[in-house]
């Protein structure tokens, strides 16, 4: 299957899925909150819980948690080190700090990234938590208007459809 196929396929199952958008919207937010956090083996397992406790979808809570991925953790990790470590006024610890995003960078596994973190200390540790749980705080309220809309929107879209079948010009 082709790349073009294969995105144009999973965007069809995600406009497809079944719920009401306000629980859609919300598991999106538990996930892209979840995905802040610093604990990449274990996101999407707090965000299905999150989900579970605050009656949302599930699925959108696990696609959710995809705003961190590959292509973006030095960015999130980095970011949410200085922003914990500003808060907490923790001192810069410069050589602890760029061998771990010099391990993301280089795409070493996330347990071995995860690793190195927590060999850094509890502080280094607190640092990236708080930084990760401010940058989930602030940016979860907005994936969740933003996606609220979004499949709003598709359920408006689904109902226009639905009544252009239901009385389209051969049924009357």
């Amino acid at each position: 299957m082709t790349l073009k196929r294969q995105i144009r396929y999973y965007y069809l199952k995600f406009i497809h899925l079944k719920g009401e958008p306000n629980e859609l919207a919300l598991g999106m937010a538990i996930g892209v909150f979840s995905g802040m956090l610093p604990i990449v083996p274990f996101q999407t397992a707090l965000a299905v819980a999150l989900a579970l406790f605050f009656r949302a979808s599930k699925i959108t809570a696990a696609l959710g948690t995809w705003v961190s991925n590959p292509l973006n953790w030095y960015f999130l990790y980095f970011y949410s080190y200085k922003l914990g470590a500003l808060v907490m006024g923790l001192s810069e610890r410069r050589a602890v700090f760029s061998s771990i995003m010099k391990a993301i960078r280089s795409g070493e596994a996330s347990l071995v990234v995860v690793g190195k973190i927590l060999g850094a200390g509890s502080a280094f540790v607190s640092a990236f938590l708080v930084g990760g749980l401010i940058m989930g705080l602030v940016l979860s309220p907005a994936a969740y208007l933003v996606f609220l809309q979004f499949f709003k929107s598709i359920r408006t879209w689904r109902r226009s459809r639905k009544e252009h079948r239901d009385w389209g010009p051969e049924k009357r």
